[in-house]
């Protein structure tokens, strides 16, 4: 072990006394520091994950659109179908309706699917937490969860449904009288959003509501488990007809998922502040110990010690400090993070606020994901952070020279 180095040890952690205060203090301030950045930047990598996910299960990873209804659906899955990377395709039709029960009104998004491919892409069935996907026909709906909860509906209710074609045919002194539907099950994804105003009935039913004929608004594709989504959609668009284009999810998502991660690199920078400002404290206390100590770096540099080996003394002391406060926040970071759940629902307990969360937040629960590069960014920036906060006492205590230091009080 080399002398500067062996010194710097015994400075942070002398023979037979406990951890010298600075030291603590040190210590907990950059792990503080390392802890707030993990919560929250897992938690704002679970909020991403979370999105991803919901996406990706809701309408696969590729969508083809039109600007108009397209009418070749089959042509289009056929010729979709033919890449390896696909492994499944449905078409689907969405818009707005007015639902009523028992005259209490609501207008959610209706969504219609093709029951025979509907699972090769959303798995519908997963999130069905009342009733069956195969119990669903053209006289029947499924209704997320918190809406049906909203209208006092369940297994068996009946709604009626009233959509904007009523309006366009009374335009022209037609008539269409509301549509009654049956409840026959009811789903939830997690979302608060989704699960509070989607309501899903067949590809055939949706058709008929807005008056479509055969025609869809798109088709969903999954594809094969680590397929590249842009290659993919790229050699679709070369093969699809010109007013035709496929989408990846991040594509469409292009402007939400841009914001979040802007959030995300915001508060990653705001919250590296706690982790320069005990960096402060780092370079305080190494100050401290230069002053304290200025006799015996000028003994050192008597008996041969060179400024270089003096000033290693002091950065192996702000390594050492970055080191060991970026493992104890890893630490505190990462139980905070097992135990985030628990920790809201009992302030939701307290404060009676678990309804306001679950609206406002949209999650019904905190997802956390520490993606691998965001981890090494906190390890990184921590260490060299508390690795610079000791480059000025070193500096300082390289200067001194060995007969000034000798002779200071």
């Amino acid at each position: 072990m080399s002398w500067p180095l062996y010194l710097a040890l015994k400075q942070l952690f002398p023979t037979g006394r406990r951890v010298p205060f600075f030291t603590f203090i040190s210590l907990v301030g950059v792990a503080l520091g390392v802890a707030v950045l993990i919560v929250t930047l897992s938690v704002m990598g679970g909020f991403g994950q979370e999105i991803r996910r919901m996406i990706v299960d809701t309408a696969g990873e590729i969508q083809i659109k039109s600007e108009a209804p397209i009418r070749n659906s089959t042509e289009i899955i056929a010729l979709a179908r033919q890449l390896p990377e696909v492994t499944g395709a449905t078409p689907t039709a969405q818009g707005v309706v007015m639902l009523l029960m028992n005259n209490k009104p609501a207008f959610p998004a209706v969504q219609g699917v093709d029951l025979e491919h509907v699972e090769e892409v959303v798995p519908l069935q997963r999130y069905l937490r009342w009733g069956r996907l195969a119990d669903l026909d053209d006289d029947s709906i499924i209704l997320s969860a918190q809406l049906a909860q909203s209208l006092g509906a369940g297994i068996g209710s009946k709604v009626e449904l009233y959509t904007p074609l009523m309006l366009e045919r009374l335009r022209k002194d037609e008539v269409i009288l509301p549509r009654d539907f049956r409840v026959v099950g009811l789903f939830e994804i997690g979302h608060a959003q989704l699960d509070s105003s989607v309501v899903l009935c067949t590809l055939r039913t949706m058709q008929d509501l807005y008056g479509m004929g055969h025609s869809v608004h798109g088709i969903s594709l999954r594809l094969r488990p680590g397929a590249d989504e842009d290659a993919v959609a790229a050699e679709l668009n070369r093969r699809l007809p010109a007013n035709v284009r496929a989408f990846t999810w991040l594509d469409t998502n292009q402007d939400f998922l841009f914001i979040l991660r802007l959030e995300k690199n915001m508060l990653f920078f705001l919250l590296l502040f706690i982790v320069v400002v005990a960096g402060f404290s780092v370079a305080s206390s190494l100050l401290i110990s230069v002053v304290r100590k200025t006799r015996e770096i000028g003994l050192l540099g008597a008996l041969g010690g060179d400024a270089r080996g003096v000033a290693l003394c002091f950065c192996y002391q702000g390594l050492f400090i970055g080191i060991a406060g970026t493992a104890l926040g890893l630490a505190l970071g990462f139980a905070a993070v097992a135990v985030r759940n628990d920790a809201v629902q009992v302030f939701t307990r307290l404060t009676q606020s678990r309804e306001a969360l679950e609206r406002f937040y949209m999650f019904t629960e905190i997802p956390a994901h520490l993606a691998l590069g965001d981890l090494m960014g906190i390890i990184v920036s921590s260490v060299l952070i508390a690795l610079v906060a000791a480059v000025l006492p070193a500096w300082r205590a390289a200067r001194l020279k060995p007969s000034e230091a000798l002779r200071s009080e």
